[in-house]
């Protein structure tokens, strides 16, 4: 099960990843992105339950959310492009794995090619 030191430990074998915590009102909402560009957004204190917001493509991001109720639209975020995925052990870890990975191969898909091609993505 992901708690918030497995899912910052995740987030950062990703080539080229950086955490971030650039919202001083909220200090403990840590941000992880490539290329300068946001993957994922977890708040790292000990919330119970942990969530994190990843980039989906919008009609799988529909599917998920119609199959997993710990998944629902990106708080605070664009809906149509973000989930926000609850961690309560109740996802199979491969999933909220691949939902990261998929967050942040939609981000890598978006640099300009040669920034893709220095991460080891064309």
């Amino acid at each position: 099960m992901f708690d918030h030191h497995a899912l910052r430990a995740f987030c950062l074998e990703f080539n080229g990843s950086t955490e971030e915590f650039p919202f001083p009102g909220n200090p403990d909402i840590a941000v992880y992105k490539v290329g300068g560009k946001i993957f994922a957004l977890s708040s790292l204190d000990a919330a119970d339950p942990l969530t994190v917001s990843l980039k989906c493509d919008p009609e799988e991001a529909v599917r998920l959310r119609a199959t997993h109720p710990e998944i629902i639209p990106g708080y605070h975020l664009n809906k149509r492009h973000w989930n926000t995925v609850t961690l309560t052990g109740a996802l199979p870890d491969d999933l909220v794995r691949a939902l990261i990975e998929d967050s942040y191969d939609l981000v890598v898909a978006g640099l300009p090619r040669a920034e893709r091609l220095r991460l080891d993505r064309p």
